[in-house]
């Protein structure tokens, strides 16, 4: 089985941690998100898979020179402009030359979705194409799929509000397609999935659902980023792990952490956390320095970053890569420091 992997996004919600790192290679728990997505594809036969790359597809290319992610054999497709996501599944399959049903995933959600079911679903209904669905409390910022009762889709509604969806099952980003789905995307333009292709498929009766309700995070925002470390911590989604959660920490090996009180803190490689310093439900990225007796609540601190002794920082600051924080510094509210190198 092959599949597409749509990795374009620029991720502006993550800024300024992405002007120097596309959001799927930002790390959860140590391990780039894209491996963590390809690591779960590949319990369920996915072999081979392509990029559809848009934004800083050079640092894809750099991690992994052997075309070899998570055990999966990896290609390359860099879009020449901006497609959209029906545009870029089109535009990365026919790069690759998939000729046969393949698999479309977001690359920045996080899930443990069985992929091996929803193949068989979507063989056992003969669809054009079946939408992994997932139930969520508040539907409003996702696109929600009405079904019959046999899984076929009756409408693709996006984002409606909260107390007009017509149902809570939401698209969770996986896709099962035949080939034929291809054919119905323009090329060379910009062309949704969500928008376009999926309400066409709809009117020809070949588009179906299934949900499912195992581990799923959206991981767009700081909350969710945050949110991916602390489920992973509280063993609410269990994943492999270089060195192993203690007392609900995570701290790499090669880091130094002084007599720190840590709570659900997540430690990468090569950092260094001063004496009296505390770090709670928060994520330093890899060589990121934390002076004696500073606080940290809520918040990423980007690689190479400096926090200053004795500053504050709670929900939810954001630190870019190599930003320092004065000493004594107060920083609280959606505050984010750094911006393009």
């Amino acid at each position: 089985m092959r599949a597409v992997i749509l990795v374009g996004g620029e991720g502006t919600r993550l800024r300024p941690l992405t002007y120097r790192a596309p959001k799927q290679m930002l790390p959860i728990v140590g391990v780039p998100m894209l491996e963590r997505v390809l690591a779960n594809l590949a319990k369920h036969g996915v072999t081979e898979a392509v990029l559809s790359l848009g934004y800083l597809p050079d640092r894809f290319i750099a991690a992994y020179p052997d075309h070899t992610v998570a055990g999966v054999h990896v290609t390359y497709a860099v879009e020449p402009s901006p497609l959209d996501t029906a545009g870029a599944i089109r535009f990365a399959a026919l790069d690759a030359g998939i000729n046969e049903t393949f698999i479309v995933v977001n690359g920045d959600v996080l899930t443990d979705l069985d992929v091996t079911r929803l193949i068989a679903f979507h063989r056992e209904r003969g669809a054009e194409a079946t939408i992994a669905l997932h139930p969520v409390d508040d539907p409003s910022r996702f696109g929600v799929v009405p079904t019959h009762p046999d899984g076929r889709v009756i409408a693709f509604v996006e984002k409606p509000p909260r107390d007009e969806a017509p149902t809570n099952e939401i698209n969770a980003g996986t896709y099962v397609l035949e080939p034929s789905v291809i054919e119905t995307i323009a090329p060379d333009v910009r062309v949704s999935v969500e928008r376009q292709t999926f309400p066409a498929l709809v009117e020809r009766g070949s588009l179906y659902a299934h949900s499912d309700d195992s581990y799923w995070l959206d991981t767009g925002t700081p909350q969710a980023y945050l949110e991916a470390h602390r489920d992973i911590l509280e063993s609410r989604r269990p994943v492999s792990l270089t060195t192993p959660v203690a007392n609900f920490n995570w701290v790499h090996q090669s880091a130094h952490v002084d007599d720190a009180d840590l709570s659900l803190a997540t430690i990468d490689r090569d950092c260094v956390v001063g004496a009296n310093a505390t770090i709670e439900n928060s994520v330093l990225l890899p060589g990121a320095v934390v002076h004696e007796g500073a606080t940290i609540r809520d918040c990423i601190i980007g690689p190479g970053a400096t926090i200053g002794r004795g500053a504050i920082l709670e929900a939810t600051c954001v630190i870019g890569g190599g930003v320092t924080v004065p000493a004594g510094s107060i920083l609280r509210g959606e505050v984010r420091l750094g911006g393009p190198e």
